[in-house]
């Protein structure tokens, strides 16, 4: 898709809003990583307080896909650092969206890769690799399922259940 807006995708898909298939999350994340604008397939996870499977994910090639991390919204430690998100960055992946907390702000801002995130806290998280991979989560008051489309730029992120284009 040529970049538009996720505003102009909004006005330009009315029914599929009205339809369900087209859904925005709510405004709670924060905007980190030099990549402000970035689209992609979803690759989901439901994690809490872990980041093992996290990594794991991470450690495959992203091929232009968004990693959409449910991790219970937890604000007790973060799911997400500094050296995987260069790893993300180094492996393809176009973003990240993190339903929880991250760190190492500062290195992760100097890397080419979107990453949206609740908040940060300097405590890292367990890495026993507990959670549910490619399943349907719920973040930001939005299902999002493995495979859907996500659309992030500094007005909000976009779930599609196809690709779209205005």
């Amino acid at each position: 898709m040529a970049f538009v807006t996720t505003a102009e995708v909004c006005d330009a898909n009315q029914e599929l809003i009205r339809s369900g298939q087209l859904r925005a999350l709510q405004p709670l994340f924060q905007i980190y990583g030099r990549r402000q604008i970035f689209s992609g397939p979803a690759v989901t996870v439901k994690v809490f307080e872990d980041n093992g499977l996290i990594r794991q994910f991470i450690e495959e090639k992203g091929n232009g896909r968004v990693l959409v991390v449910d991790g219970g919204g937890s604000q007790r430690c973060a799911i997400l650092g500094g050296n995987p998100v260069v790893q993300a960055q180094n492996n393809g992946w176009a973003g990240i969206v993190v339903n929880g907390c991250i760190r190492d702000v500062d290195e992760i801002n100097g890397c080419d890769i979107g990453v949206r995130a609740l908040a940060s806290h300097p405590i890292k998280a367990s890495k026993k690799g507990l959670g549910e991979q490619r399943v349907p989560v719920n973040i930001g008051g939005t299902r999002i399922c493995d495979g859907e489309w996500v659309y992030a730029d500094t007005d909000g992120i976009l779930v599609s259940q196809i690709e779209l284009s205005v």
